[in-house]
């Protein structure tokens, strides 16, 4: 059974590669503290993360994608660092992050619907060679 601390480590590099954020970002996490952890770093001073490290990121870059405001994520992160005890809040704040989603998505299926009807209309038209006169400013 391997323990974090003899867990092989993984550079700046190689964590914005398997994250998807660029290394400019993941300095950004770190001084925002935004890592539940803090960065362990070689004698020569470059950062080390950890397998948990990378898995923190990816939940982090989810959230973040999906519209989660940096203000949230701080907070989440913040009650994930406190450790066991506030469940009830975090649970609070990705419900409502969710509720927002959910919203987009919502909106979303609204568009493509409209999007998908516009669509027929003009491959109906074109294909009958009547597409003259849609949406013409000029008539």
């Amino acid at each position: 059974m391997t323990t974090e601390a003899a867990a092989p480590s993984l550079s700046v590099g190689e964590v914005a590669a398997r994250t998807g954020l660029s290394v400019h970002a993941l300095r950004f996490y770190e001084r925002e503290s935004l890592l539940v952890g803090p960065v362990r770093r070689t004698s020569g001073g470059r950062r080390r993360y950890t397998a948990s490290d990378v898995e923190w990121l990816q939940i982090c870059v989810r959230l973040r994608e999906s519209g989660m405001p940096l203000a949230d994520l701080k907070r989440f992160t913040e009650l994930v660092r406190q450790g066991p005890g506030n469940e009830a809040e975090r649970l609070r704040l990705l419900d409502t992050h969710r509720q927002r989603v959910d919203a987009q998505i919502q909106a979303l299926e609204e568009c493509r619907s409209v999007i998908a009807w516009k669509v027929d209309v003009y491959a109906e038209h074109l294909a009958r060679d009547e597409a003259g006169g849609l949406w013409d400013p000029t008539a």
